[in-house]
């Protein structure tokens, strides 16, 4: 069965002024739409056809030969956790199981923003940074192009895209006012905590 571009959760100015509603028609209807067309022409004739998305991006992670499928089905992948855990009206804090969390594992909600600040504002080039849960535990990584934890044997809970096409018309070169942006204005801290207990269950 062929991949479809999932519709937004919420319309195209709902994250204005800090994701402009230009940039999300560019970022998916164009962008994301070109990865779902790639990734369905790549695995057409394949034995890959019939697996979920999650499966594809982890049997293709390691494969040099297999890179375009990879590609394409990671991006996929990770933009469908991307529009997911946005909203209008997000930011603040989080609560319940994933901030008990949040503070085990970075000691408070400030030091966890200023790790995954620093993971996405470093990531050379293009690239995504994380808030991943691994075993019982939550980790900020930082990943390349279309890479992900998933091919780490980790779950992403909240991922931020840190290629320029996700900012550069809102903010040009500026990387670390959007990404303070979305951490304090767009994330949906329900649906990432939603993330949370499905990699949990």
């Amino acid at each position: 069965m062929a991949f479809e571009l999932p519709d937004l959760p919420y319309s195209y100015e709902a994250l204005e002024p800090y994701m402009s509603s230009r940039t999300l028609h560019l970022h998916h209807d164009k962008h994301h739409q070109t990865y779902v067309t790639n990734l369905n022409n790549l695995i057409g004739d394949t034995d890959l056809k019939s697996k979920s998305l999650e499966e594809i991006v982890q049997a293709t992670a390691n494969d040099p030969a297999k890179a375009g499928i990879f590609n394409n089905a990671g991006q996929h992948w990770n933009h469908n956790l991307f529009w997911r855990i946005m909203k209008k009206g997000g930011g603040g804090a989080p609560g319940g199981e994933l901030a008990k969390r949040i503070d085990d594992a970075f000691g408070s909600f400030e030091s966890f923003k200023e790790k995954f600040k620093t993971a996405a504002v470093t990531q050379f080039g293009s690239g995504w940074a994380w808030l991943a849960l691994d075993g019982d535990t939550l980790k900020v990584t930082k990943t390349g192009n279309a890479a992900n934890p998933l091919v780490e044997g980790m779950v992403p809970l909240l991922g931020i895209d840190v290629w320029e096409h996700a900012y550069y018309l809102d903010y040009e070169n500026r990387r670390p006012e959007y990404v303070a942006a979305f951490l304090n204005h767009m994330v949906n801290w329900a649906e990432v905590e939603a993330e949370l207990h499905k990699g949990l269950a």
